[in-house]
């Protein structure tokens, strides 16, 4: 079988809630988009072609911008706030402002709804590590 990643690498969500205590914002409601955008962008980068957090988009402390290409070639603009993902353009640090389109709780339900082979690489990424658990456990 072929593997889009390493599975061991396969990590859970990096939501910011559990990195709380490591990024020093334990017991504060203040969130960091710019350092949850980067935990959004290692979670996936495996199951696209290219993703990172605009160097050219403002980050602030309510909002970032991520920009994707898929597997399928198709680049987007993303921004990252309280209330998930969204698309906001169809190029890398695009940002357009007549663009109504909904928000996402995660970058895995978003990616989901944009590539097929993003859907593929997760699914065999998934399998690889549920096979190398199943293979511990046996020995």
């Amino acid at each position: 079988m072929e593997t889009d990643c390493n599975p061991m690498e396969l990590s859970s969500m990096s939501g910011f809630e559990e990195n709380a205590e490591i990024n020093g914002f334990e017991g504060t409601d203040m969130k960091d988009m710019k350092l949850e955008a980067e935990a959004v962008v290692n979670d996936v980068l495996f199951a696209v072609n290219n993703m990172f957090v605009s160097k050219t988009l403002r980050c602030a402390d309510d909002v970032a911008y991520i920009n994707v290409e898929t597997r399928e070639r198709n680049r987007y603009c993303l921004e990252l706030t309280e209330a998930g993902l969204k698309i906001v353009g169809y190029a890398f640090d695009q940002v357009d402002d007549h663009l109504q389109t909904p928000y996402h709780e995660t970058v895995y339900s978003l990616l989901d709804t944009l590539s097929p082979a993003y859907r593929d690489a997760f699914g065999n990424a998934l399998l690889q590590r549920l096979e190398a658990l199943k293979r511990d456990g046996q020995s």
